[in-house]
């Protein structure tokens, strides 16, 4: 009841940024994974912090859930209303608020993604960075603090965000951070606030870094015959301080779903994806030398390419490597994993989970970002198999003790959302007490995406 007291208020103070349509709701009650479906009781559409204001403080009033929305692309359930309550999609806070050339940053609202971002900036020689694969938003990278393929050489979106502003559950709007590129004036909230999922206060804007667009860009492919091979092949590459811009890995399953999928022609074993940023004296010599390293290892002969075609083509490929595997078992839905380890424990972690894989009855195949040890298995389950579920938990449960016994974490981009709680404690011990107490500090009606992180109250 308290749910429907507050979407009637905010009706009478939003208007018809309130909506609570059945398609609104069910769009918004999807993830992209294996997650039941959780609609909201309403999904609101703000355009300023004005509007995120108003919401907080009439949600906390009937102490009815906010549950925030990028674009939906959130693997581990961020944006799910497990307790009901209200959906907010950023969709409507999308601008560009000033983009600082010769400081090389940007300020944004929340709602902008990345590729928007990236082409409204193309004419400034500048660009962001961190590419997830998927079109998501900025304040949702944000929120999870996500990487993805470049994150090798630029980092995640920890490294490349400079400040936030941020409504708190108390109606109040905060700015952490600033312009300067380093700060020693008291806790770095900012930091806090990258990767909260949602849960600690509503992203309002952001103060982004920005980098020079390279002169030239030149990528490649090249297949090995065993998984050990390929990331020896990385593990060389990294130790010899070879700066690369994307090294990503897929093993002979992706292979195969990439030929099906999107009609390549690649040898069904493992593959290296690589890309080199620079000068055209600087990308021909760190071309050459990871060249003799793949000889090394036996890995193929390749040609490298600098035409934007080729290579936009080759980088679409492995960002819809998601949607590639789920087409090898049509209907399939998926349990994506998302271990990261050291890089000098990769071998072993890959091959010991292609071995379980293997003796199971799931099809699980692997794509890392392999330059900073994160990879990940996509097992594929029959909707409503509880038998598969189970074993494809059962495989998933073996990599984050596999991953955590190595020194490593449960999760290297995707986020903690509701199907990581369970090892939170294992991976954080006492640390995770007080980082629960944070979040009671910081929401103490628990209303800002309930369930997610911590187990509800």
């Amino acid at each position: 009841m308290n749910n429907v007291n507050a979407i009637n208020a905010l009706k009478e103070l939003l208007g018809e940024k309130v909506t609570t349509s059945k398609s609104d709701r069910d769009i918004h009650g999807r993830s992209e994974a294996y997650f039941a479906h959780f609609p909201p009781d309403a999904v609101i559409y703000p355009e300023s912090s004005k509007d995120l204001i108003i919401i907080i403080n009439t949600c906390s009033k009937y102490n009815c859930p906010v549950i925030p929305w990028g674009t939906g692309t959130s693997l581990e359930g961020h944006s799910l209303a497990i307790h009901g309550g209200v959906t907010i999609n950023f969709s409507k806070m999308s601008s560009i608020l000033s983009v600082n050339i010769e400081d090389m940053d940007v300020v944004v609202q929340p709602g902008i993604t990345r590729k928007k971002l990236n082409e409204e900036l193309r004419h400034t020689g500048l660009f962001f960075p961190v590419d997830p694969g998927a079109d998501a938003s900025l304040g949702g990278m944000a929120a999870t603090r996500a990487s993805g393929t470049t994150a090798v050489r630029y980092g995640t979106m920890a490294d490349n965000v400079l400040a936030l502003k941020i409504v708190l559950a108390d109606g109040q709007e905060i700015k952490t951070g600033s312009r300067a590129r380093k700060s020693s004036a008291g806790y770095d909230l900012t930091h806090l606030f990258v990767g909260s999922e949602g849960t600690l206060g509503l992203i309002s804007e952001l103060t982004l870094k920005l980098v020079g667009q390279p002169e030239i860009i030149s990528a490649a492919i090249c297949s090995f015959l065993d998984i050990r091979s390929a990331v020896d092949t990385v593990i060389t590459t990294i130790q010899m301080g070879i700066p690369m811009a994307r090294i990503e890995l897929v093993d002979a399953a992706t292979a195969r779903s990439f030929n099906s999928y999107s009609g390549m022609n690649m040898p069904e074993l493992p593959h290296l994806l690589v890309e080199f940023h620079g000068s055209k004296i600087e990308t021909t010599e760190q071309s050459k030398r990871f060249g003799e390293i793949v000889a090394e290892m036996g890995g193929s002969d390749f040609k490298w390419s600098t035409k934007s075609e080729d290579r936009n083509k080759l980088w679409q490929i492995r960002h819809d490597a998601y949607y590639s595997i789920l087409n090898s078992r049509p209907g399939s839905t998926a349990l994506t994993t998302d271990v990261c380890v050291p890089i000098s424990c990769l071998a072993q972690a890959l091959e010991e989970t292609i071995d379980e894989i293997n003796e199971s009855s799931i099809s699980g195949p692997i794509v890392g970002h392999v330059g900073d040890g994160n990879f990940h298995a996509i097992l594929l389950v029959e909707p409503g198999n509880e038998l598969e579920l189970e074993q494809a938990k059962s495989l998933s449960n073996s990599m984050t003790q596999r991953a955590l016994k190595l020194g490593g974490t449960v999760t290297g981009e995707h986020g903690i959302g509701i199907g990581k709680i369970a090892y939170m404690e294992q991976e954080h011990g006492y640390a995770w007490t007080k980082m629960h107490q944070i979040k009671k500090g910081f929401d103490p009606q628990n209303i800002l995406n309930p369930g997610k992180m911590f187990q509800s109250n």
